[in-house]
């Protein structure tokens, strides 16, 4: 019996387990483009803040990872009690330069899923 609960716990352990390097999307510049629309962003991240360009609007915000494979992003200036939301971003799945994504808004059923692509290993917040 114990023999089975730790095969059972290793198999769910590597089941659980995204190949790929995560730590590359820590930082660096990257495209972001959201499924079904022709929404496509640019953002320059580093440890503690992300820039983002859409639409010649810059937003700056604060970005916390929770895990390896989620973080959140808040507005640094907010304006409205939206802008103050924390968007959650979960990272699906990996592949070389890029990861795809599900995001919400914390406490919304408001989802987006998207794909992110790194263009560069490094941040240009001077945009």
């Amino acid at each position: 019996m114990r023999l089975f609960l730790v095969i059972l716990c290793c198999l769910f352990f590597f089941s659980c387990t995204k190949p790929g390097n995560i730590n590359q999307f820590r930082t660096g510049t990257f495209k972001t483009h959201l499924d079904d629309s022709d929404v496509t962003s640019i953002a320059y991240r580093n440890d503690t803040i992300q820039i983002e360009l859409y639409n010649k609007v810059k937003d700056t915000f604060v970005i916390k990872w929770t895990s390896n494979f989620e973080y959140e992003l808040t507005k640094l200036n907010p304006k409205t009690q939206l802008d103050s939301t924390p968007f959650i971003v979960k990272i699906a799945k990996i592949k070389e330069n890029s990861y795809s994504f599900l995001a919400h808004y914390k406490g919304s059923n408001f989802k987006q899923k998207g794909t992110a692509i790194k263009i560069s290993d490094t941040e240009n917040f001077s945009q």
